[in-house]
Formats: structure tokens, sequence, C-alpha cells
């Protein structure tokens, strides 16, 4: 399965004056939806919220509000007073990984948690892209327009300044870098040339940034064998991908795994006509197998 700038006289970047955001209305609510229309005024935080409420009935999503407002309060001031777009990310880093100790850690790849935006604020841990929209929502709540990287290997944060953009990587501690470092920072982890690096810089569409979200679910689900997750997570993969012929295969093949003989069938029998020659024979296997589930319940 597959896997508003600062404002101040010396760096576009840094707000001095502006008042906190207004909440918006049931901010944890409703925004997944928005995506599935392929609108981009989404509340990132609001939709990692919704995922976690997937995952964890115990969620409580104003608790994690509440925290990311108290951290905005905390980082108000030090970002406000920032020279120019480094300082304040810096300020903004050690808010979070200075005072709150939130960084990155190896175990959050091997768990649903480090996924999970109300899991990682109660750690203090979680993948990259996770941590960086912590970071994001921080950032946007004091006037400091931080955009979400969909960078190779590696979730990276992005602040556009006057001098040229600046990257935040929350996983290592908030460390802050310009475009050149950065790209040597991911030829390390990745065989891709420079100018590709370059180019998957900019900033991501919301949508990008949930279906990778989701894809890093949908992983660590796989490895463990948790199909009912699984099956979760890949139903809103496959409502933002309708037609992508790799998460129809996935959705059929989790909804066998996950026990659901029955919509295995459908999807099954819908896919293997559009599905490439290589795969129609398994797929034929599956859908008997699913079928004779099927048979055997009735």
């Amino acid at each position: 399965m597959s896997h508003a700038p600062l404002e101040s006289s010396t760096v576009t970047g840094t707000t001095t004056n502006a008042p906190a955001p207004r909440p918006t209305q049931a901010e944890t609510e409703g925004e997944f939806w928005k995506l599935i229309c392929r609108r981009r005024d989404v509340n990132l935080t609001a939709v990692a919220l919704e995922i976690a409420t997937d995952h964890d009935p115990a969620c409580d999503p104003e608790r994690t509000l509440r925290w990311l407002k108290d951290r905005a309060r905390e980082a108000r001031g030090p970002i406000a007073a920032a020279a120019d777009g480094r300082a304040a990310l810096t300020a903004l880093a050690d808010v979070l990984c200075g005072d709150h100790e939130l960084c990155g850690g190896e175990a959050a790849f091997d768990s649903p948690d480090g996924s999970l935006i109300h899991r990682v604020v109660e750690a203090g841990t979680g993948l990259p892209i996770l941590l960086s929209l912590v970071y994001m929502d921080v950032a946007r709540r004091v006037g400091l327009e931080l955009v979400g990287v969909n960078a190779p290997h590696h979730f990276l944060t992005r602040l556009d300044t006057a001098a040229g953009p600046l990257f935040c990587d929350p996983y290592h501690g908030g460390r802050v870098m310009d475009e050149e470092e950065t790209i040597e920072f991911l030829m390390e982890r990745c065989d891709l040339a420079p100018a590709e690096i370059a180019d998957s810089l900019r900033p991501a569409a919301p949508r990008a940034v949930v279906v990778r979200v989701l894809n890093n679910l949908k992983a660590i689900h796989a490895r463990q064998g948790d199909w009912p997750a699984a099956w979760t997570v890949q139903t809103r993969l496959s409502a933002l991908c309708p037609a992508d012929y790799t998460e129809r295969r996935d959705l059929a093949l989790i909804a066998l795994h996950a026990g659901r003989a029955g919509q295995a069938v459908d999807l099954l029998t819908a896919l293997i006509s559009d599905a490439p020659l290589s795969e129609k024979p398994v797929l034929k296997r599956h859908l008997n197998r699913a079928a004779a589930q099927v048979s055997k319940w009735n």
C-alpha cells in the first residue's frame, strides 16, 4: 500500500502590535470538507484535531487549543521584539522547544501518537510534520506567517522575509536555516539534485499537508496490523483523492484486512477493470477471498 508576512521596520516577517486572531467558529469542526472541496482557506490545526478524534475518542480538542493559545501568549512578546525573521523564528523555538521541550524523537515514527496533534503536545515529541503544524499554529496566532514545506524525507516550515526565505526545522529543536543551508541539510537525507530539492521548498498546499499526515498514519497502522485504524485513515484519503487508483486499491485491500468483506467485494469489483494488467491476478485472488468470506457468513 502507498503509503501576513511579519511587519516591522526591518523585515517582512515580524508584527509588533498585531492583535491575537479571533477564534474561528467551532475551531475544531468542519474543516476537512473544505479540503474535499479543494478550498485553501483551511485551518490545519482543526483538521489535525479531527484526525486525532478519529483515533482517540477521549481527545479533548479544546485542551489542545488552550495549550496552543498559551504558547502564543508566551511567544508574542519575544517575537514582537525580534529584530528580523531569523530572530523571530529563534524566539518561537525558544518557547516551544526551549521552554516546553517540544522536539523530535525516533519513537514517534513507530507510534500513531507521533501523528496525533493532541498526543504530540502532551508527550512533547512527534513527527516533523506534526511538530511543524504546532509551530505554524502558534506562529499564526502571533501574526507570523509560517507555512509548511513538503520537503523530501523531512517536513519543514518556511518564513518569507525581505532577505529571502528562511526555513525552520521543529524536529531538530527549531533550527533555522537559509535556503542554501536547507538544501545542504536535505541532500544529506535524499539522493535528489540541488535543483530538485530547491523546487520542493515551495509552500505546500493544505491538501498536500493533510495527505502526508494521513499517509504517515496509514503506514504505521499497516506495519502494526491495526487494520480498523488503517481503514479510518484510508476513508479520509480516499475522500480526498476519489479518482486515484492507488487510494482506491488501498481502500479495497484494507477493507478486506479489516473484516469488511462485503465492502471489499464491492470495491474490488469496481477496481479491477481499472487495474494495471500486472495487478489484476492478485486483485482477483483478493476478490475471491472476500467473496468466500461473505458466503461463509451468509
